[in-house]
């Protein structure tokens, strides 16, 4: 099976059952927003208002809040602080989740110093690499492990969930053995795209990608200020 997305929610205490794949999708923007109404103090939000501020459509932020069993109020709107714990506790946020980084490049060693992770609810609970020459570093508060000690860690630190941000070449290697040692979500930054066993999770983060559609975006509007220009 190849590299999928999130699948629906539907484990017992972990969600309601049947939550579609876009809406969960959707949920840590929401969240995100929340949490910055909280932080200046609201305590309540309209849909209108949480839907601008997560950038979608109101009609759309109702129906994927309803799948929550969230309807908000005629005229008051959402309870922030409600909200936010029907959320967190959808998307599992309720534990504390641990997590292995494998790579501690350039990105990896970003990634590592992200103090969101903590605030959150993952802890960065090991680092590892193939290379070594970085085994023994100290990043970000933890020394870097040999790759070799990748079941190890994942079995004694209760690893839930591992980071790939290695080469592309390794990225396939590393993912067999983080399924091998009994990860079954992995959050992938490497440009390749992973082959994983049924009943793995595989979420990638591609910037790359995300660059060259940007650059769309841009050659289209210089497109079309050429059109205007020209006319």
């Amino acid at each position: 099976m190849s590299e999928q997305g999130s699948r629906a929610v539907g484990r017992a205490g972990a969600g309601r059952p049947g939550v579609p794949n876009a809406t969960v999708a959707r949920l840590p923007v929401y969240l995100r927003a929340l949490h910055a109404l909280a932080d200046v103090g609201r305590t309540t939000v309209s849909s209108e208002a949480l839907a601008e501020a997560a950038g979608v459509g109101s009609a759309k932020l109702r129906k994927d809040l309803s799948h929550l069993g969230s309807y908000g109020t005629r005229g008051v709107g959402y309870d922030v602080g409600e909200l936010v714990h029907h959320i967190s506790s959808t998307l599992g946020l309720g534990q504390r989740w641990s997590v292995v980084l494998v790579g501690v490049g350039n990105l990896g060693q970003a990634l590592a110093g992200y103090g969101g992770f903590d605030d959150r609810g993952f802890r960065v609970a090991a680092l590892v690499d193939a290379d070594p020459a970085r085994v023994g570093e100290v990043v970000a508060g933890l020394t870097v492990l040999p790759l070799q000690d990748l079941p190890r860690v994942v079995r004694e630190q209760g690893v839930s969930i591992g980071v790939i941000a290695t080469p592309a070449t390794g990225a396939q290697d590393v993912c067999d053995r983080l399924v091998a040692a009994g990860v079954r979500s992995i959050l992938n930054f490497a440009p390749a795209v992973l082959q994983v066993p049924p009943g793995v999770d595989v979420r990638r983060v591609d910037l790359s990608n995300e660059l060259q559609i940007l650059s769309f975006h841009e050659h289209r509007k210089a497109a079309l200020a050429d059109q205007v220009v020209s006319a």
